[in-house]
């Protein structure tokens, strides 16, 4: 028996330090690669394949290579840092796009088209090739020299669809009754909880901005391709392209065209012989081939907010207010720090948190400038956020306002009784001591407590916007009422100050602190190192990958449930998030 015991002993130390082995190697690889330099070699072209989420910052997956999940990000900022150098670079000769299916939000993608649109100033070409390419991905080729398809491909081309799921008939079979507080007949976040279908503010809200954003990208793709801007808008709203030949009959590509044919193509652009190598250089690669250095003393802090506004330090995709408070107060306090550059992305999250964080961009910018550069959206609590800033930069193409409060308490009495057969009972010291309780409904009293709290957060909201924007309480109230925006209509509104890039607004920073060129960037907070984001992985973004292997599509679904439990207390939150990839 102790034979046994002593042979199990074993082989459980040997698993273990297998496991740890195995984790260390990993670890190990990672750090011997990670500050190599690489070298370039001349008549090189930069190859962009863009099939991981385009992201703010970029996120190594350490599991990269070990599995087809693979969880890394493409951060946005180096991918212009990269297509900006190789703009200069002699030995950069073109760049090869091929981006399939791109994940990436409005804001983002026209942010990469720009920065190949600056590329093309340089003479230097840029071809696209792809076997599939999604709506999205088009719009970013659509700015390349020559775009090609494979002959058996498909392009879609059809217009912007958005879907929103509604969850009452869910709750309805569930004895779920969600109480609703809100301010602002826009303020369609809760209506997933209540209704089956869009309200028609709601509705009006929506054809609003994606027309605006559509209407954006159809005149982006008409420029490009030397086409009229009906012409274009006529082949998306007809679906004239329904195979490959169409979308070169109609002048969307140039040509169709195999990946051999391709390379045939790279080799002859490149003088190079039939039979020899093209020399690709990767995204990752490139970023390794230099260094942005400067001796300056003077720094730009840029603090990068993205994901749901939440309590507490946050996780690594939402923005923690402790955490960020602290990021922007230590930018406020550093002698070394000239200006500020608050970059968001954010579709808003808990009201008292923003509250945090606005206050700590206000303290801010009586010190020193702050800018904010809305990306793919500030939406609610993200342009909460932003509106103490001295200037607000937004893309055409951002979601932003929805400036608006709701709440919501779920009463579970009867998912608990007639579903599990739980009953409950309470004793308390005052007649309101469980008015925060799951396990009944509250009384039009109550409920009355938790609508005044709502009103009080709206009207707190918009006086601050109305501050920040140099406007009355009566002119804020009318762009308001938890109505959402795009970039362009916001700038019509006074919601922001102009449209531009994340570039915008570091160029307006450095010359409000007089440092236009004497300055660094700075970006906060720090990223995990390599080792911190294996442990990470090891927990909550494995779980998550499993419970995706098996759910499928109907994963969203699930993760939308799970979100719920950060709806506590009263949020500034746009009324729909928008995900990545059209």
């Amino acid at each position: 028996m102790k034979f046994l015991q002593n042979v199990l002993a074993s082989l459980v130390a040997l698993f273990i330090f297998s496991g740890l082995g195995f984790l260390f190697m990993i670890a190990l690889a990672g750090i011997m690669t990670a500050d190599k330099k690489t070298s370039i070699s001349e008549n090189s072209i930069l190859h962009l394949r863009l099939k991981k989420p385009i992201a703010e910052r970029s996120i190594e997956d350490p599991f990269a290579g070990f599995s087809i999940h693979s969880s890394g990000a493409t951060g946005i900022l180096d991918l212009k840092e990269a297509i900006q150098h190789a703009k200069d670079d002699e030995n950069i000769t073109g760049i090869y796009l091929d981006p399939k299916f791109i994940m990436a939000g409005f804001g983002h993608a026209e942010e990469l088209r720009n920065a190949l649109e600056d590329f093309r100033s340089s003479g230097k070409f840029i071809i696209a090739w792809s076997d599939l390419m999604s709506e999205g991905s088009y719009y970013i080729c659509s700015v390349a020299d020559s775009i090609f398809l494979h002959p058996e491909g498909d392009l879609e081309f059809n217009g912007l669809a958005y879907t929103l799921s509604f969850f009452k008939g869910t709750f309805e079979k569930l004895d779920i009754e969600p109480q609703i507080f809100r301010v602002g007949d826009y303020k369609s976040a809760v209506e997933p909880f209540i209704r089956k279908d869009m309200s028609d503010e709601n509705r009006m809200q929506v054809e609003s901005f994606i027309d605006d954003i559509y209407d954006h990208i159809t005149k982006d793709i008409a420029s490009s391709r030397g086409l009229d801007n009906k012409t274009v808008n006529d082949i998306s709203s007809g679906l004239l392209v329904r195979k490959v030949e169409d979308a070169v009959d109609l002048g969307l590509i140039d040509g169709l065209r195999y990946y051999d044919e391709i390379e045939d193509m790279l080799r002859e652009i490149s003088g190079l012989e039939e039979d020899e190598k093209i020399k690709l250089v990767t995204l990752n690669k490139y970023l390794k081939s230099f260094e942005q250095k400067s001796s300056s003393k003077n720094r730009i802090a840029v603090i990068m907010a993205s994901g749901e506004i939440v309590f507490g330090e946050g996780e690594q995709d939402n923005i923690g207010s402790e955490k960020f408070t602290k990021e922007i107060r230590k930018a406020r306090k550093s002698s070394r720090v000239k200006a500020i550059v608050l970059r968001i992305n954010s579709p808003g999250g808990n009201f008292i948190a923003s509250d945090e964080l606005w206050r700590e961009v206000y303290l801010a910018s009586q010190e020193k400038p702050v800018i904010a550069s809305m990306s793919n959206y500030a939406a609610s609590g993200g342009y909460y956020m932003a509106m103490a800033a001295d200037t607000i930069i937004a893309y055409p193409n951002t979601i932003t306002g929805s400036i608006g409060i709701y709440s919501i308490l779920f009463n579970i009495s009867g998912f608990l009784e007639n579903k599990l057969g739980i009953t409950s009972d309470v004793v308390k010291t005052g007649e309101y001591s469980d008015i925060f309780t799951v396990s009944r409904p509250l009384t039009e009293y109550e409920k009355s407590i938790f609508q005044k709290q709502a009103e009080n957060g709206y009207e707190t909201f918009i006086t601050k916007a109305a501050e920040g924007r140099g406007m009355s309480v009566e002119e804020i109230s009318k762009i308001a009422s938890g109505r959402v925006w795009t970039g362009s209509q916001a700038l019509e509104n006074g919601l922001v100050d102009m449209l531009g890039t994340f570039d915008d607004a570091v160029r307006i920073a450095a010359e409000k602190a007089g440092i236009e060129d004497d300055y660094k960037l700075r970006y906060y907070p720090v990223q995990k190192s390599f080792w911190e984001q294996l442990l990470a992985d090891l927990g909550q973004d494995v779980q998550a990958k499993l419970i995706r292997a098996k759910v499928g599509e109907l994963y969203p679904y699930i993760d939308m449930l799970k979100k719920i439990k950060n709806y506590q207390g009263v949020q500034a939150r746009m009324p729909y998030e928008l995900h990545t990839g059209f």
